[in-house]
């Protein structure tokens, strides 16, 4: 395998991923970011509209499909055009989709002004603020992030046989900080963890390369209905359960001070919305997952997308996801969850 790897063992506690890795991956971002025709010199937005608001922004999401969609409030607002018209009334008259194929890409956009705003999950979004990047945390979109584990066919059956195998993990995802938290709480010290994204960690998985891997949603369903190994998932361990954020670049916020506000409430209104319409929202969630809606409403249920920017339970995950990073050593530096959140006033 080509792959990245990591190492845990008992003489040595503390995961470190080696970073080889990341330029490829970074290279696919700016690529797919280029043939959008996100930006320019550099910057996800566009020249100013209505009283310096950029006329033209770039949205960020994790998924790669045909039809350039996230799923949520988001993706259905986006779909029927409630997002872009609404966002007209602030001189905005076009809004950008990047879709990623994992949150660290996501994040280096940000960083690096190919976007302007985007949801991930919180592991990712975490990670990236504690190198120091100027973002702003300004909605909590889910709390129900399930990780699973899954092995491979007539693999190991419990986390505890997973001791000394080799585990395929999305680095960076929340899936990682699911997977990570497993072990540690179910006393598996010697193991070998392998960076891949989930197709190239189900097509391992298939050949028996790796013993088991990480994966969620449609997805995992769909390799246990396959016969591979439902080892574990976070319905077990909610402490162990990812979010969902949305965060915007400090950059951009300067330009468009009253984003939070306005994002949160036309968010509100294409949730309203979907609410109105939940039969074609599993319709179209499922052609954007390439599953079946009946999959899409055991997996990702409406009522798990939040009507409030931020929730007590969502802000004790968060927290406790970050303390876990800092914990481990896989956060560079510690830091206030409150600070980097910015309220709609």
């Amino acid at each position: 395998m080509s792959e990245v790897t990591l190492t845990r063992s008992r003489r040595r506690k503390r995961s470190i991923w080696l970073h080889a890795a990341v330029p490829v991956f970074l290279a696919a971002g700016a690529m797919l970011l280029a043939a959008c025709g996100a930006g320019s010199g550099g910057s996800g937005s566009g020249s100013s509209g209505t009283g310096g608001v950029p006329s033209v922004i770039t949205y960020g999401y994790i998924g790669l499909n045909d039809l350039n969609l996230p799923t949520g409030a988001e993706g259905w607002g986006f779909h029927k055009g409630i997002i872009q018209e609404e966002l007209k009334k602030y001189g905005v008259t076009e809004v950008r989709l990047v879709g990623f194929p994992n949150g660290p890409d996501q994040s280096e956009s940000l960083i690096s002004g190919r976007i302007d705003f985007g949801s991930l999950g919180d592991t990712p979004a975490i990670l990236a603020r504690s190198t120091g990047a100027k973002s702003r945390l300004i909605a909590q979109v889910s709390t129900d992030s399930i990780g699973y584990l899954i092995g491979k066919k007539d693999g190991p059956k419990t986390v505890r046989d997973l001791q000394g195998k080799t585990i395929a993990t999305q680095k960076g995802s929340f899936m990682h900080r699911y997977l990570v938290g497993l072990l540690e709480k179910e006393g598996v010290t010697d193991y070998k963890l392998v960076h891949m994204l989930r197709p190239d960690g189900e097509a391992a998985l298939a050949r028996g390369e790796v013993d088991a891997m990480t994966n969620s949603g449609v997805n995992a369903l769909k390799l246990i209905d396959q016969g591979f190994i439902h080892i574990d998932d976070a319905t077990k361990h909610p402490e162990l359960y990812g979010t969902s954020v949305t965060v915007a670049s400090e950059d951009f916020l300067k330009r468009f001070p009253d984003f939070p506000r306005v994002w949160n409430e036309i968010r509100l209104k294409a949730l309203e919305d979907l609410l109105q319409h939940e039969e074609e929202y599993y319709e179209l969630v499922a052609r954007i997952q390439n599953a079946t809606p009946e999959l899409v409403k055991q997996v990702s249920p409406v009522s798990i997308i939040k009507d409030t920017p931020f929730t007590e339970e969502g802000l004790a995950l968060l927290e406790s996801t970050k303390d876990f990073l800092v914990k481990e050593k896989l956060a560079d530096n510690d830091f206030e969850i409150e600070e980097w959140i910015l309220r709609a006033e």
